[in-house]
């Protein structure tokens, strides 16, 4: 960046570079990450094309703890949680992650996580007088329930948790076994069978020709508020304009019962 010359010029610069710093701030959101699970989660995230990586990727998490960090106004791209993780400094790029994994890695840096896994998915706004888009998607699977809410909280802009236990209404051969032998996620079909009819592409690549099967139906039933399929309808999609998200994976309580059952 050239600097100005005159001592006028230079006093209008930095006047200026204050200006924009705080407009920047000001156009800024905060996102806050919060763990109610009974279990330590690795929260991820991944940019966008053209967007930057926020919170380097990835952070640990323990149990009733949480983080926030700073996102930009026109930020978008997805978060979600790995579990079971148990990183190691020669991990040569193996799976450190029961579910979620990055290539071993604890700061993704980028990189999309390995589904099956529970999406958030984000598109912000700087402009407030315009609506803010976010979802939770099952379009590859599930690995942990999570809820999505303005700061403050507003019932319109939430989205709640899931309303059954998904692991434990998973069929045999969508559920995605850790080396114990316990379900920790559950495919989608088109993850699962990478069929057409189910991954809702070519001859099926429309909402008229891709309707819900009796997978989609599953997740549907246990997780309302989220997409349980490429062309679910009405789309889950919530479109709320704040400062501030919260993100709580594993929430307090949903539906009336316990969300800490639902792991």
């Amino acid at each position: 960046m050239k600097m100005p010359k005159s001592f006028t010029s230079l006093v209008l610069f930095l006047i200026w570079h204050l200006i924009s710093s705080e407009n920047s701030a000001a156009q800024a959101c905060t996102i806050y990450v919060s763990n109610k699970c009974p279990f330590p989660i690795w929260p991820a995230t991944a940019p966008n094309y053209g967007q930057p990586v926020l919170a380097n990727g990835g952070f640990y998490l323990p149990p009733g703890q949480t983080k926030s960090f700073q996102a930009p106004g026109t930020w978008s791209g997805r978060i979600w949680a790995r579990t079971g993780c148990n990183f190691s400094p020669d991990s040569n790029w193996e799976p450190a992650c029961e579910t979620g994994d990055c290539d071993g890695q604890l700061q993704c840096n980028g990189k999309i996580g390995l589904p099956p896994v529970t999406l958030v998915q984000i598109s912000l706004q700087v402009d407030k007088k315009k609506p803010s888009f976010y979802d939770v998607s099952l379009v590859d699977g599930y690995n942990l329930p999570v809820s999505v809410s303005t700061i403050p909280s507003d019932g319109k802009c939430q989205i709640r948790g899931c309303l059954k236990n998904l692991k434990k209404s998973c069929p045999s051969e969508l559920q995605v076994l850790n080396g114990r032998g316990e379900v920790v996620a559950c495919s989608s079909a088109c993850l699962a069978f990478d069929e057409d009819k189910f991954c809702c592409r070519n001859q099926y690549g429309s909402p008229e020709k891709c309707k819900p099967s009796v997978y989609s139906k599953i997740f549907k039933d246990a997780c309302p508020s989220y997409y349980s399929y490429a062309f679910d309808s009405p789309p889950p999609l919530v479109n709320c304009p704040s400062d501030e998200y919260l993100i709580t994976f594993c929430s307090a309580r949903w539906g009336g019962g316990e969300l800490a059952d639902d792991i």
